[in-house]
Parts: structure tokens; C-alpha cells; sequence
């Protein structure tokens, strides 16, 4: 039987299957063309580099967030995003390693400048810089917690991570509403 024919859709759905079994530090070109019973070299055939590889796969996390409508509150829009980054395991990770680069498009950010109505891109980035860092503290003390690296009496910065999360978009939500318009 000859092997399968990937496309550029099946290399991200194979490295999102392999990114929740295996976690980003161990999602390889090696280990994924292994998945795909492929050559690592066929890889570079849909992606130049592991970086691009890793652009698209951030792009599928964040296809379940709604498209920008300023009739969407800031806290819904913050939602769908902490819940796309959450639903792969380290999922924010992914995406802020692609952001870092300015990989990939601005689909979060538009959708949360259209929530804060506000046209000052920068606004936009300051919510999903908090968002990002919100959910890599929150997949980072799970991650520590499955494998026993944190002692069932250590403090718990995470504990009232939905409150925290709230009071944040909050705030920005009141200064965005504080500012005079441009």
C-alpha cells in the first residue's frame, strides 16, 4: 500500500493530536513525520520550518474564536480566546511562541479591538498579552500537577484564576471606557 498523502490540514491536525498526547517541548519535525509515517524532509515540502509548522497550528487554536464584532462584549471575546488556548494542552504556550515572532494574522486581536471599540491596536494587544499569560499560568501549574512537581500543600497561584481573569478584562474594559476617542 503506498503511503498517505498529507496536506497542509492533515500535517496540523496530526501535530494537534500530537502536541495534546505529547506536550510542546516534545512535539518534534522527527516525531511528527514519525506519526505521519513520512520522511521529516516531506514536512518541509507544506512548512519551511518548525516555526511555520507551529504559526499554523497556533492559527487552528484560535479558528474557534468569533469573528470581531463590536456588539460582543470584551469578556465573551476574552472567553472564546482563554477557551480556545485551554482546549490543547499547551495550547497558550503555542500561540504566544508564534505571537513573540508576529507569525501568523491578528485574528485575536481584531476580535478583542472590536470588543474594546476601540481602533488603537495596542489596546487590543495589552488584553491578549494578560489572556496569553493568564492561560500559560494556568496550563503551566496543570501541567505541574499531572506529573506530581508540585506538593499538595504548595500555594496555589491559580486558585481563584476565574476571578483573577475577570477582574482583568474588567480593568480593561474600564480604562478602554475611560479613554477619550481619537
Amino acid at each position: 500500500m503506498p503511503p498517505a498523502r498529507h496536506d497542509r490540514h492533515s500535517v496540523v491536525d496530526c501535530a494537534l493530536r500530537l502536541l495534546d498526547r505529547v506536550g510542546l517541548p516534545d512535539l518534534s519535525m522527527r516525531r511528527l513525520a514519525t506519526e505521519l509515517d513520512v520522511q521529516p524532509s516531506a514536512l518541509y515540502w507544506h512548512f519551511a520550518s518548525k516555526q511555520e509548522l507551529l504559526a499554523a497550528v497556533a492559527e487552528r487554536i484560535l479558528d474557534t474564536i468569533p469573528a470581531p464584532d463590536a456588539a460582543t462584549s470584551l469578556a465573551d471575546t476574552a472567553g472564546s480566546i482563554r477557551d480556545a488556548l485551554l482546549a490543547y494542552r499547551d495550547g497558550a504556550e503555542v500561540v504566544m511562541s508564534t505571537y513573540a515572532l508576529r507569525l501568523g494574522t491578528r485574528r485575536a486581536q481584531d476580535a478583542l479591538g472590536a470588543s474594546l471599540g476601540d481602533a488603537d491596536p495596542d489596546a487590543a494587544d495589552a488584553v491578549f498579552v494578560f489572556v496569553l499569560g493568564h492561560t500559560t499560568l494556568l496550563q503551566q501549574r496543570m501541567h505541574a500537577q499531572s506529573i506530581g512537581a508540585v506538593a499538595p500543600d504548595a500555594a496555589d497561584p491559580t486558585a481563584h484564576a476565574d476571578e483573577v481573569f475577570d477582574a482583568g478584562i474588567r480593568a480593561f474594559a474600564s480604562l478602554s471606557a475611560a479613554r477619550p476617542p481619537r
